[in-house]
């Protein structure tokens, strides 16, 4: 796969998961994804709102997953300091076996 897809399909899951706050894909494709989706709600918890949606809009295609980072996810984890997303094990695609896991963003 190239870069640029590669990069397309890490920044469409990511808001899939930001937009839905989980969804299930391969093991690896979600050890890629998880610090991006990371680093964009600690971006979305900083001082300057304005500041902070324009990187957002950067990473992610839609702006309502960037106004929901900074309005909804910003205020659900001010007071915590990381660890946002967890991972849990599905089971395995048919037809190639990979290992499919459920990416969530933790309600705590």
């Amino acid at each position: 796969m190239q870069r640029d897809e590669r990069a397309a399909l890490l920044r469409n899951l990511a808001t899939s998961v930001i937009l839905f706050e989980k969804v299930k894909t391969t093991a690896s494709r979600a050890r890629q994804v998880k610090p991006v989706v990371e680093k964009l709600i600690t971006t979305a918890k900083g001082s300057n709102k304005m500041h902070a949606i324009r990187e957002i809009n950067k990473v992610i295609f839609d702006k309502q997953a960037g106004k929901k980072l900074v309005d909804v996810l910003s205020e659900r984890y001010k007071d915590r300091p990381g660890g946002y997303t967890r991972t849990l094990k599905v089971g395995f695609r048919s037809g190639d076996s990979a290992p499919v896991v459920q990416l969530q963003l933790v309600n705590d």
